[in-house]
């Protein structure tokens, strides 16, 4: 990670939550941000060792990783592996993808990297893996109307090779280009051991292309809100620089992030240990990001009985629909299953049987008449009814 001079531009902002409100509903949610869970991670993260390119440890812990999203209750088929060569080695990206209800095409990307350099790297970038897997915990059953995509980099220290490699692949080698409504990027969040860690710098694009400058700048207002309102934390406006947002902000993407104030010295060293951090500032970083994160993916307050069932964490949107159903699997994803689509008067208007459904199904109901309809997904004894207006 970066060293930053605060001192060149850094800005206390205060009063920006007028336009937004506090919601109780993800007030709770950031309440279940857990001290024990962030605290674990962060001695997890540094018993897996100095985690540099070709090293048993760079692999250890993406299998680590691998497993707490699997042990959150997120699905094998909604962890891709990007995988990209650092100085003749392998190494590999993280991305869970969460669909969205409403706009399951458009996304909130939450990224931070998990290599380090000469040290464990506990608090760079243990800390931002930290509260990433707290907020991907906390969301994993919360419907959002945006998808989300958690990002693992890995060749952040060789030179944001990982991050790098995922725009010129992934977001550019979408068809169409992905679409991407803003990335948080989370490093270096644990604090310094000893002092008062009560702020957090909220980092903003200042760069080029400046055509996403203000965009961005609207996007990490909206952060150092979220920051007052859900953690006793005061945001403090900054720039963003030499982390994994900057191969998104070259992209002309939008752009935000979170760095600790109070920088410590020992990043990119021996020293950098959780004895050295404050785990308490990092918990309270965590509060932050899960309360920005669900004002940003527009996580609903209620579950839709029309469109969401909470059980299996299936989706069904549009909703009114009039060319494309689609139909989010959740649990039953990789899951034989029969969909059935029964009209008004009950009769059978559509059947298919899904030998290996993927995370979306997309079923073509543009011949359909408008009216309501009951779409009804079986697989083995599991069984999900929703109703969906033809539009």
């Amino acid at each position: 990670m970066k060293a930053k001079h605060l001192l060149l531009l850094l800005v206390f902002v205060t009063n920006l939550s007028v336009s937004q409100t506090y919601v109780p509903q993800y007030g709770n949610i950031v309440n279940q941000v857990s001290q024990t869970n962030i605290t674990t991670s962060l001695t997890e993260f540094e018993a897996l060792g100095v985690k540099r390119r070709g090293t048993v440890a760079l692999e250890n812990t993406y299998n680590w990783l691998r497993n707490k999203y699997l042990s959150f209750g997120y699905l094998p088929g909604q962890l891709q592996e990007d995988t990209f060569t650092n100085a003749g080695y392998t190494c590999k990206n993280l991305i869970i993808t969460k669909v969205g209800t409403v706009y399951p095409n458009t996304y909130v990307i939450v990224c931070g990297h998990y290599d380090s350099i000469t040290g464990t790297g506990t608090n760079d970038n243990g800390s931002g893996v930290a509260t990433i897997l707290e907020v991907a915990r906390l969301l994993q059953n919360i419907p959002t109307e945006y998808s989300i995509k958690f990002i693992n980099f890995s060749g952040e220290e060789d030179g944001l090779l990982g991050s790098q490699h995922y725009v010129n692949t992934i977001v550019n080698g979408t068809t169409p280009k992905m679409d991407i409504k803003l990335v948080f990027n989370i490093d270096e969040v644990g604090g310094v051991a000893g002092m008062t860690n009560n702020s957090i710098t909220c980092e903003r694009d200042t760069g080029n292309p400046s055509t996403n400058n203000a965009a961005s700048t609207t996007i990490t207002n909206q952060l150092i809100a979220c920051v007052g309102l859900y953690s006793p934390l005061t945001g403090v406006l900054s720039y963003a620089y030499a982390s994994d947002y900057m191969p998104f902000e070259d992209n002309n993407e939008v752009i935000t992030g979170f760095f600790e104030t109070n920088e410590s010295t020992h990043p990119h060293s021996t020293s950098d240990l959780l004895v050295n951090m404050d785990p308490i500032y990092n918990f309270n970083v965590a509060k932050a990001a899960t309360g920005a994160v669900l004002h940003f993916a527009v996580a609903s307050t209620t579950l839709g009985a029309n469109s969401f069932d909470n059980e299996l964490e299936m989706s069904f949107f549009p909703n009114p629909t009039k060319e494309i159903l689609n139909i989010n699997f959740g649990k039953l994803t990789n899951q034989k299953s029969t969909i059935k689509i029964i009209d008004v008067n009950g009769k059978l208007v559509y059947s298919s049987i899904v030998e290996n459904p993927s995370i979306i199904e997309k079923i073509n109901v543009s011949k359909f008449s408008k009216g309501l309809y009951l779409v009804n997904v079986t697989s083995g004894n599991k069984e999900v009814t929703k109703k969906i207006v033809m539009d």
